[in-house]
């Protein structure tokens, strides 16, 4: 077996610490990795899974928990940069997922529709992307959602409504195209 070069090896264990600290306060599973400053407000619970690898190099990752509110991130998930992620109730990432740059994922649309209203927060609504999940560059995915397990969304989608397992969604809204 090959043996790994030396710079692999200290970007590897600079990137165990640089999770250590910039995600101090969150329950993090062994070897979760990352690259560059995140940007993390956490007022209710963040767990990130062991091996994850978040990367917030280019520009920064953002993850968002409020108070009473979880975010969980699977063990060997990948999160690309530029990502905004923002837990009000319930986002939880399944193990192995792979998300794209610029995806965001929200539980809570924030604002009401009517303009009258327009600084009222509506319920959240669960957000579940089941193991081995695939999210392309720029996918939004809105409350109340749960993507299948082994499903890809296509990027520049906005996942509206649930995709059932092993499945290819893509457009705006997205719709599954077929079964994987």
């Amino acid at each position: 077996m090959p043996s790994r070069p030396l710079t692999d090896i200290v970007s590897d264990i600079l990137a165990v610490l640089r999770a250590r600290w910039y995600l101090r306060g969150a329950e993090l599973g062994p070897r979760v990795r990352l690259w560059g400053r995140p940007v993390v407000h956490k007022g209710g619970r963040l767990v990130i899974g062991e091996r994850a690898r978040l990367v917030s190099t280019v520009v920064p990752l953002e993850l968002a928990v409020a108070p009473g509110a979880c975010l969980e991130i699977g063990a060997g998930t990948f999160i690309n940069y530029g990502c905004s992620i923002a837990a009000t109730e319930l986002v939880r990432i399944g193990p192995r997922c792979n998300i794209g740059t610029y995806a965001m994922i929200m539980d809570n649309d924030f604002h009401r529709l009517e303009p009258e209203r327009r600084q009222e927060r509506p319920p959240s609504a669960p957000i579940i992307l089941e193991e081995n999940v695939w999210l392309g560059g720029r996918v939004t995915v809105l409350s109340g959602v749960t993507i299948g397990a082994g499903s890809v969304v296509g990027a520049g989608s906005v996942v509206t409504k649930s995709i059932p397992p092993r499945s290819l969604a893509a457009g705006v809204p997205a719709r599954v195209i077929r079964h994987l």
